[in-house]
């Protein structure tokens, strides 16, 4: 029998273009399947630029304190295909087992026969087909890509579907304005259905999908900053909505725009149906929850011991303009509470605007060291990724990879022990996670 891996690769035979934004090759092979998308549990439907996974991760994390089976959907991996389907079951879901995936794909690959169909349309039918077939109280499911078009868009009926924050990113596929992207994202509100919408960095983007939400008659339609609201308080998270204020600890994820994605899963749970919790199993989800790759302190395992003694070391696979906005606020409050020198390990694919990227760290960063990806053809060649930091104002050498960076730094002479931030790709942070032992689980 072939393996998971073995089927995914023929896969990528069947269609010439990876993306290829489209529902007709979905829903034909869906039908064939007998429709596993209309037999799912309650479906929380998320899109958006930045923090869908973490967003996702909250709702996760509170959902499964309260006692229920959560089926979740997230996208691309880390280190293995498996982390994209986790099966809900009562006590904590778990990666999807290689058997009943490669099962699963069977299946899909013999009801296509042969047909054109993208890689991210097969493996989504293949996850419909287990969440339908697996027992569980809700479905968390993430967009691909956009939203409008994504494959993961065949849900008529989703319990709400929630736009995160929008800013710029796949504007070959999505277009180059702000109102563009924004638009595409809007395309999984429903009709009748709930519509969340996180707090947004930019009016425009609250804009169209306030307007977009009200043309297709979405309902109730909630907004960050006008239904609910999310603040820090004395070092603590306060939410409020119509049904009162929640006064809860910060969150386990690292960073000021966590305190966003936390208020937003809440938000989406309660205008799913899932709002009756008490406070405590709130604040049990808030502290549990964990998201492999974003802002993730590595203290153990192999990469630590290669870097200077006192070191801290923190993965993340932000990759767009806001996402290394948001890195670099989060690095600033770091700075502010234990001051340390900032050394950026950085590898970035060509697809990717590394400039707008990198600028966010000029005057905050004391070095950045320019690495390959590995094993990815679209990669930026970590010369270059060297020569834009260097034009943004920032200090920039190269090295053969995350290893040999983190061992170069042994050579300098340090006031006091670095803070390293490893970022600018989520390839690159699977990669770290793989070579540092410690994969997602």
């Amino acid at each position: 029998m072939d393996s998971s891996d073995a089927l995914i690769a023929r896969f990528l035979a069947l269609h010439p273009k990876t993306i290829d934004l489209s529902l007709g090759r979905i829903e034909r092979l869906l039908a064939r399947l007998n429709h596993p998308e209309r037999r799912l549990p309650p479906v929380i439907h998320v899109a958006g630029t930045n923090g869908k996974g973490s967003t996702i991760a909250f709702m996760r994390a509170i959902l499964e304190s309260a006692g229920l089976a959560v089926h979740v959907y997230t996208s691309p991996h880390l280190v293995r295909f498996h982390e994209r389907i986790r099966l809900g079951r009562v006590g904590g879901g778990r990666f999807v087992e290689e058997a009943r995936l490669a099962e699963a794909l069977r299946r899909c690959e013999a009801a296509n026969a042969d047909e054109p169909i993208t890689i991210f349309e097969i493996t989504t039918a293949a996850a419909f087909v287990l969440f339908a077939e697996v027992p569980a109280d809700v479905l968390l499911l993430e967009v691909g890509l956009g939203g409008r078009l994504d494959a993961t868009n065949v849900i008529a009926d989703p319990a709400a579907a929630v736009v995160t924050a929008v800013g710029r990113d796949h504007v070959d596929y999505l277009g180059d304005t702000i109102e563009a992207i924004a638009a595409e994202k809007a395309g999984i509100f429903k009709r009748g259905r709930p519509a969340v919408i996180a707090p947004q960095d930019y009016p425009a983007a609250d804009q169209v999908l306030r307007e977009r939400a009200e043309a297709i008659r979405a309902s109730p339609i909630i907004v960050g900053g006008q239904e609910f609201s999310v603040h820090e308080e004395r070092g603590r998270l306060v939410y409020q909505d119509e049904d009162g204020l929640l006064d809860l600890p910060r969150p386990k994820l690292a960073g000021r725009h966590q305190l966003v994605n936390a208020g937003t899963a809440i938000a989406a749970l309660r205008a799913a149906g899932f709002g009756d919790f008490e406070p405590a199993i709130v604040e049990a989800g808030l502290v549990r929850a964990e998201w492999p790759g974003r802002l993730q302190r590595l203290a153990r395992g192999r990469l630590p011991g290669l870097a200077p003694a006192g070191s801290e070391i923190w993965l993340d696979g932000g990759h767009n303009p806001d996402g290394g906005r948001v890195l670099a606020a989060a690095m600033g409050d770091l700075e502010e509470r234990s001051a340390a020198p900032l050394v950026l390990v950085v590898g970035m694919l060509g697809t990717k605007d590394a400039s707008a990227f990198l600028r966010n760290f000029t005057g905050l960063a004391r070095e950045v060291i320019a690495v390959p990806i590995q094993g990815q053809i679209a990669a930026r060649p970590a010369e270059d990724v060297a020569a834009l930091a260097r034009e943004a104002g920032l200090s920039s050498a190269t090295q053969p990879s995350v290893e040999a960076a983190l061992a170069s730094l042994n050579g300098y002479v340090w006031e006091r022990p670095p803070r390293i931030l490893i970022c600018g790709s989520l390839y690159l942070a699977g990669e770290v996670l793989a070579a540092n032992g410690t994969p997602p689980e």
